[in-house]
């Protein structure tokens, strides 16, 4: 049988792009063992706002850390939970939908403690895909078996989810070496992030690349149906 696997470093909040991704894929590994990269998206990203666009940050700890892995980097505080929240709501308050999902994110925000920037990311993550009715199996590396070399590692990770084709994120076509995935059998795609439609948005002008969240409160129950992979998968 064949089975869609993809693996990507969790990211906090993601953009609905991400979660394209996760629909097209029977298996989505979470690739933690990474090294923690900074200002990237494993710690932070956007919102809308009257005055543009806002960065949530969460902040880490990163002093004299500068080889440390996504799964070991911890926050350096409990405080942005409180200060990410209370952006988002004040922002998104007059969304259409926002207080249909304000309980949910409220308890996602305030209802947990973790500290490590992998679990905080796992948890947003996931409930963001019941939302959008994703039913896609989502692991860690931490879970398999890691083998060494950039391309060889992902296709030790395929082979141990018995994946059968691999779809990648279009900025690993610079390093991926396509010839190893030939070799072992594995069908290798790369994701199309063009041609989303533009939705309901607040605070013009539209800007595709924010976090998921302004889809879900603008559109509520609708958010799916700007999701390019929505009629590929069946969701």
């Amino acid at each position: 049988m064949s089975k869609k696997v993809a693996i990507v470093q969790s990211n906090y909040i993601p953009w609905k792009g991400y979660f394209d991704l996760i629909n097209l894929v029977d298996e989505f590994i979470l690739f933690d063992d990474m090294q923690y990269t900074r200002r990237d998206w494993r710690n932070r990203n956007k919102i809308k706002t009257p005055q543009g666009l806002k960065w949530l940050t969460i902040p880490v700890d990163v002093k004299d850390k500068y080889y440390q892995k996504i799964k070991d980097t911890v926050a350096s505080d409990l405080k942005w939970k409180y200060i990410h929240w209370k952006s988002i709501a004040h922002n998104y308050s007059r969304a259409k939908y926002f207080q249909d999902y304000k309980e949910l994110f409220e308890d996602l925000y305030s209802g947990y403690d973790d500290r490590f920037l992998s679990q905080i990311n796992y948890r947003f993550i996931t409930a963001i895909c019941k939302i959008m009715g994703i039913n896609t199996t989502i692991s860690r590396s931490m879970d398999y078996r890691l083998a060494d070399g950039k391309t060889e590692r992902l296709i030790e990770l395929c082979k141990q989810a018995g994946g059968t084709e691999y779809i990648s994120g279009p900025a690993a076509k610079d390093y991926i070496d396509e010839g190893l995935f030939k070799s072992e059998g594995i069908e290798l795609k790369y994701m199309d992030y063009s041609g989303y439609p533009e939705y309901s948005q607040l605070f013009p002008p539209f800007e595709h690349g924010v976090s998921i969240i302004d889809l879900i409160f603008n559109e509520g129950p609708d958010a799916p149906k700007y999701m390019r992979s929505l009629n590929k998968k069946g969701n």
